[in-house]
């Protein structure tokens, strides 16, 4: 009922919002970013069982190992967590019900790695809720029987939402031990109860309740003796730092330093390996001296040279690469390709040709959807809509455009969520603008502001 009521909403952007409100109320979003975001844990207590209704069950858990190609290690992992050891028993194959079941009667965990694979809803709910966080969102499903722990205490390398969807949990969550392990780039490896000291907070959640911790806040849980559990784990901001940003800006500059900047081609001084290494740090040298000071001095100047705009670009081409694809309302899918009636009809295709003229009126199918990219070979478009579902079971969906039309798409990008007519389109021929509309329609990039074909 709420992704029906948010895909009423003209922009993606204000679902992304909305959507991400629910997420973490009765808490303001701008008091969570404020108090939480990456600073500190964050439980909410509901008493509202039915607050994820319809979200993912453990009957949705049964189907998609009825009815769907799910694999043991692609897809599903069996765990357990005993007496400090951690044991994951993976058989190979398919993940067949009965299987499946036997291992969780006999106390194992089950790990769904990506339920939005197997679960329209679950899809939908992170389609949306990517675009709120510029980052990919991903999620997994863990059902635990009742008096076990699945998993030995760690931390991990994202941002993480714990949404209880039936029966209770015992979590507990303990500060990172150390400043290195504060917003880490990596998880742990299992730690030892021996390793964690006192938690900082210690809980129980119900069905309807909300758990936030930062990456690097180490974690477990455990089921209670007399109920099971079922939760979805919603994750982002892995790998999303300033930090990882920097990894691709400082080598671009470098290279552009290097080659517009004869004072970085120089020669290193001759002597340098006389005063320069560990085992001349304690050296007083003036040589040494204006040596740190010549490297500082062009470490200062490489900033010049930052292409800080292509650095973002290239990471949010990534990011488009990670997306999951939007999920259609009914009213996007009878304004885009996607609901085109074309078919096969009488004996031959019918309703064939896409009638996009001067006057029609169009926008961009979602605000995040596409990213230009210059690139070596020339000026490329990124997109998420023929992505697939599964993490980067695709390729980086892209094509080449005219380097003339970038200002149609940055048009089409600052216009949404308004439509605007294809032959105000800042192309030099009519032909172009309506052809370059068509091409964004046919991908799926496009929607109309009325059904282009009326059936």
């Amino acid at each position: 009922g709420l992704l029906r009521q948010l895909g009423r909403l003209e922009d993606s952007r204000q679902r992304a919002a909305e959507l991400f409100r629910w997420l973490v109320a009765p808490v303001p979003p701008a008091e969570f970013l404020e108090r939480h975001w990456e600073r500190e844990p964050l439980l909410v207590r509901r008493s509202d069982p039915g607050y994820y209704a319809g979200l993912f069950s453990t009957a949705d858990f049964d189907a998609a190992l009825r009815d769907s190609e799910v694999h043991f290690g692609t897809h599903l992992d069996v765990t357990s967590y005993a007496e400090g050891v951690r044991e994951t028993h993976n058989p190979s194959g398919r993940a067949l019900p009965a299987v499946v079941w036997d291992f969780y009667q006999n106390g194992c965990s089950l790990r769904l790695l990506c339920p939005q694979a197997f679960s329209p809803t679950v899809w939908h709910f992170l389609s949306i809720l990517q675009e709120h966080f510029g980052s990919m969102v991903g999620a997994n499903t863990y059902l635990t029987p009742p008096g076990t722990q699945g998993f030995a205490p760690h931390y991990d390398d994202i941002e993480a939402f714990v949404l209880q969807l039936e029966g209770k949990k015992h979590w507990r969550v303990y500060r990172p031990r150390r400043d290195t392990e504060v917003l880490p780039q990596f998880s742990s490896a299992n730690l030892t109860q021996a390793e964690l000291g006192e938690p900082m907070l210690e809980t129980v959640l119900e069905a309807g309740d909300l758990l936030y911790f930062p990456r690097g806040f180490i974690h477990q849980g455990d089921c209670l003796p007399d109920v099971h559990s079922l939760h979805i784990t919603v994750s982002s901001y892995q790998r999303n730092s300033w930090g990882d940003l920097l990894e691709k800006l400082l080598p671009a500059a470098l290279q552009m330093a290097l080659e517009e900047d004869v004072e970085y081609r120089q020669g290193l001084p001759m002597d340098y390996l006389r005063y320069m290494g560990v085992a001349n740090s304690d050296t007083v040298d003036a040589c040494r001296t204006a040596f740190m000071e010549k490297v500082q001095s062009l470490i200062k100047k490489l900033v010049d040279y930052a292409p800080i705009d292509a650095a973002v670009d290239q990471r949010a081409k990534s990011f488009l690469h990670d997306c999951l694809p939007p999920v259609l309302t009914q009213s996007e899918k009878s304004l885009s390709v996607y609901g085109f009636p074309a078919r096969w009809q009488d004996g031959g295709p019918c309703n064939v040709s896409i009638p996009i003229t001067k006057d029609t009126e169009v926008r961009l199918l979602r605000h995040g959807i596409v990213r230009l990219c210059n690139e070596e070979a020339g000026v490329m478009l990124y997109y998420t809509t023929e992505n697939s579902r599964v993490y980067h079971k695709e390729e980086p969906k892209f094509f080449e455009i005219d380097p003339e039309h970038t200002d149609c798409i940055e048009l089409l990008v600052s216009s949404y969520p308004n439509h605007i007519r294809v032959d105000t389109l800042p192309c030099e021929t009519l032909e172009d603008k309506i052809s370059l509309a068509m091409l964004l329609f046919e991908k799926g990039i496009l929607t109309t502001k009325k059904p282009l074909v009326q059936v």
